[in-house]
């Protein structure tokens, strides 16, 4: 019969860890996953004394709970933290989550800045979803835009760190993507910082460790809101089917995520080589060719009448 009061202390058990055998009350489960970051943190050297930290933010558990756990840490280190929204403009999903970052960052006294798709490429995600081509899925312009509008917001607040709340089975699934793609060079760029000429700014990934699951169960243990709505065009790209065969692996092997994020950054290790610096032909940021992703996109989608 499973156990019913805590490992660490005599309260009742909130959760038990299946790859440790763990069992822990919602206190101590949430000072484990804070134990968690503050390891992961250390270990890859991600924070330095007396940096601006900004905090990706989209209104999530996962990075709200981020935001949480780095406003503890950050006073440690002297440092300063922003929270950077990107406001992608779907309609009837994006209202609640900004307003839970508004309200999560409030509480911490957090200042927040926000950027929108419409103001950085002259339409929201709502519109490029109407002129796309069929061959571009909604995962993949998204996650572009996303990540240029993050470019510019990272220049635009001047903050010297970038923390994203990607967490271990976003690594795993981006892993496995790669290797289906037979894609080594990115794979090369996994890891917990990530840093060079094709990034003007450090990107660390606290979360690193962490699993989906423990991240919402942190959320909901802390009082953190949890969004009841998804992404309208979430089911679209290879993630989602790859998402549901780690999960199931998960289930009948615990622990199986976390050797294979082991395996993932041994090969990122061995994979590694240095980005060239090279710049976007069109809107002069870092590229990896001379027409970034969103700029190509975007000329596209312009192209395109409704």
């Amino acid at each position: 019969m499973p156990p019913t009061t805590c490992d660490r202390c005599a309260r009742p058990v909130y959760y038990r860890r299946a790859y440790s055998g763990e069992s822990l009350c919602a206190a101590c489960f949430s000072e484990s996953i804070e134990e968690k970051v503050r390891r992961t943190i250390s270990k890859h050297s991600m924070l330095r004394h007396g940096e601006r930290i900004g905090v990706a933010v989209s209104g999530g558990k996962d990075s709200l709970s981020l935001l949480n756990i780095l406003s503890k840490v950050a006073g440690g280190h002297g440092s300063e933290l922003v929270a950077i929204t990107i406001d992608e403009g779907i309609e009837g999903y994006r209202e609640e989550s900004i307003g839970n970052v508004r309200a999560v960052a409030g509480r911490l006294g957090v200042d927040l800045k926000v950027f929108g798709y419409k103001e950085l490429f002259g339409f929201t995600q709502d519109d490029a979803m109407r002129r796309r081509s069929t061959k571009i899925s909604s995962c993949a312009m998204c996650g572009t835009f996303r990540r240029r509008a993050i470019d510019v917001a990272v220049a635009r607040t001047g903050v010297d760190v970038l923390a994203t709340a990607h967490n271990l089975d976003d690594m795993v699934q981006t892993f496995m993507i790669n290797l289906m793609n037979g894609d080594l060079k990115r794979i090369g760029w996994l890891g917990g910082v990530a840093e060079g000429s094709a990034f003007r700014t450090r990107r660390i990934h606290p979360f690193m460790e962490v699993y989906e699951k423990e991240a919402g169960l942190y959320a909901f243990a802390n009082g953190i809101p949890l969004q009841s709505v998804h992404c309208p065009y979430m089911d679209e790209g290879i993630r989602s089917s790859i998402r549901v065969f780690l999960n199931g692996m998960e289930e009948a092997h615990p622990g199986v995520k976390q050797v294979l994020l082991k395996s993932a950054l041994e090969l990122s290790d061995r994979a590694r080589v240095p980005m060239k610096a090279r710049k976007c032909s069109a809107c002069g940021l870092p590229s990896s060719r001379e027409l970034c992703g969103a700029c190509s996109i975007s000329g596209l989608l312009k192209a395109t009448t409704v």
